[in-house]
């Protein structure tokens, strides 16, 4: 057999060295995509409270969908565990995303079917809605913390795969001890908001009012640059509602205070008596976990700031000040938007 010509050989050599140009450019291209709308990879991390190794790491849409789940937890007064058990459920039954498709005529979070009474498809498909649901039928099972994780989700659920709850249960137990506040400074976002569709304080405004409840938003004051903000109309309860709005919390160009949205942490944490230290921890990790959504660029809470964008992402330590020349008090959640 004769030996390939040496054109042959500089073609072949041609044609790899092109095939490894195109499959570079495809990385390199989706690295960028990824880079510019906050991507679809692990952009947040949660991390033990204790200095252990374990940590989990998600996407900002999970992230959104996580924070939501604790929050109408925590609104209806329920304990970290009830929280740890609803995470486990949508890790397992949707990967944290609220899809629109599943078993049947499953749907959402949490996979829930209208067919079975869990509501219409458009309420199931609202994350609140979800999670309120699963967390009603959760607190009629008998005994629900002391149970196994996945016995206790079963028995809301009726899934198929009973044992698949238990995988979850670690990466889960991390989330609800940061999500509810428990955990201080743990969970951390890349906060790249190249995907935020609605932007300014009244954007956030309106989604602490969808996952907290007016009541709740009410309670803690919420003040845009300095000055105490109306009342949210009934509208903003929804999540179509959260849209930027031109009112006195939207962003007159005229520096931070105008983008900052201040929560006040009551002394004694809210009506749901939980501790004022978690209850202010558990609304700056929820605004972390919103960053990308809200285009949020900084949380400040009890002397500690998280910044988007910041290579390592995590919480640091301020003076006397806050990063936006406020003072810096354990007594208020400073979110400060890009616009």
């Amino acid at each position: 057999m004769s030996e390939p010509s040496s054109s042959s050989k500089r073609r072949g050599r041609l044609l790899r060295t092109g095939a490894a140009l195109v499959v570079l450019l495809a990385v390199a291209g989706y690295l960028v995509v990824q880079y510019v709308t906050g991507g679809t990879g692990p952009g947040c991390k949660v991390v033990s409270a204790d200095g252990g190794a374990a940590s989990y790491e998600f996407t900002p849409e999970q992230a959104v969908n996580a924070a939501t789940i604790a929050a109408v937890g925590t609104n209806r007064g329920l304990p970290e565990r009830a929280v740890t058990i609803a995470l486990a459920t949508a890790l397992q039954e949707s990967g944290l995303r609220n899809i629109q498709h599943g078993d049947r005529d499953s749907l959402g979070l949490f996979q829930q079917r209208p067919s079975q009474g869990w509501g219409t498809p458009k309420e199931i498909m609202d994350p609140a809605y979800a999670a309120g649901m699963f967390y009603e039928h959760l607190a009629k099972v008998p005994d629900y913390q002391r149970l196994p994780l996945t016995v206790a989700a079963q028995r809301v659920q009726r899934s198929g795969f009973p044992e698949a709850y238990a995988k979850h249960e670690p990466d889960a137990t991390l989330l609800a001890a940061a999500l509810t506040g428990r955990a201080a400074a743990t969970l951390t976002c890349q906060g790249r908001p190249g995907t935020a569709r609605t932007t300014g304080p009244d954007a956030v405004r309106a989604a602490l009012v969808r996952d907290f409840g007016r009541d709740a938003v009410e309670e803690a004051g919420a003040e845009v640059g300095g000055a105490a903000t109306p009342t949210p109309s009934p509208s903003a309860a929804s999540p179509s509602a959260a849209s930027p709005g031109t009112g006195s919390g939207s962003d007159s160009g005229s520096g931070t205070g105008d983008r900052t949205v201040t929560l006040p942490v009551p002394a004694r944490g809210g009506a749901d008596g939980r501790d004022a230290l978690e209850r202010g921890w558990q609304l700056a990790h929820w605004a972390v976990a919103n960053a990308s959504a809200l285009h949020i660029e900084r949380v400040a809470y009890a002397g500690r700031e998280w910044t988007a964008g910041v290579t390592d992402g995590q919480w640091h330590a301020t003076d006397a000040k806050n990063g936006d020349g406020s003072a810096g008090a354990a007594g208020a959640v400073r979110i400060t938007t890009g616009g």
